[in-house]
């Protein structure tokens, strides 16, 4: 069994698209998304429209917890006044933009999803297992107290939008990056493939280009924070 994750899409609808359409190549049998489908990209609804359309398995993240139950912060971590602006904006835009009847569907979405892939058991959660807002990084502390106190055999997360594989304790302990608003250095979305194969946990992180220069003369047309253009162009938050 294959299975593509999905991460962290953030309003990107043209990333959403070129990186379905990748997948469609790749001969996987399911696809998961681990949440954060809005904010900070101008495209809130026509991302849910999209999953919604689709079917995927999705869980909820932090920025759809906050827009679909309004409020006021989205459990982020903000660094600098810069990164502060940028998620106000993006708060009040998605906030405004996102119809109602998304903000349900965004309310509705589970925090966590098992799944069997072949003979191993995957939790998959946005932040981790514990809260929907933490970073869990590939050289933290807390990846190894989660990884003693998982009982599953795989933990895949999103939130940090920062990809790894990582074995601690026995456990494959995994962030599957964002395809929407990418920190790893370059504009590609970027999703991953997991696969068992004799019991062995193999992943695959895929880069994909999207037309980039599309989402960001579209979000010059909007409220949103200026800032948000070089961050969608340069991969770095």
């Amino acid at each position: 069994m294959r299975v593509a994750v999905i991460s962290d899409v953030h309003g990107n609808i043209f990333a959403l698209e070129s990186v379905l359409e990748d997948i469609e190549g790749r001969n996987v049998d399911e696809i998961v998304c681990t949440g954060d489908l809005v904010g900070y990209g101008p495209f809130p609804n026509e991302v849910i429209a999209k999953i919604e359309e689709l079917g995927i398995k999705t869980i909820q993240g932090n920025y759809d917890d906050a827009i679909a139950n309004r409020r006021i912060a989205c459990g982020c971590d903000y660094k600098t006044e810069r990164s502060q602006k940028i998620g106000m904006s993006s708060m009040n835009y998605t906030a405004m933009e996102t119809s109602e009847e998304n903000k349900e569907f965004l309310a509705n979405l589970p925090f966590s999803l098992i799944l069997e892939i072949e003979n191993k058991k995957a939790l998959f959660v946005h932040g981790s297992p514990r809260r929907i807002n933490e970073y869990l990084y590939e050289d933290s502390k807390e990846l190894e107290e989660v990884a003693g106190e998982l009982k599953e055999d795989i933990l895949v997360c999103g939130h940090t939008h920062l990809p790894y594989h990582k074995i601690i304790s026995g456990k494959h302990m995994m962030n599957v990056g964002s395809i929407g608003k990418p920190k790893h250095g370059n504009p590609n979305a970027i999703y991953t493939i997991i696969e068992v194969i004799e019991a062995k946990v193999k992943t695959e992180f895929i880069e994909v280009i999207y037309p980039v220069d599309k989402l960001t003369t579209a979000l010059k047309e909007t409220d949103l924070a200026e800032e948000l253009v070089e961050v969608f162009t340069t991969g770095i938050s």
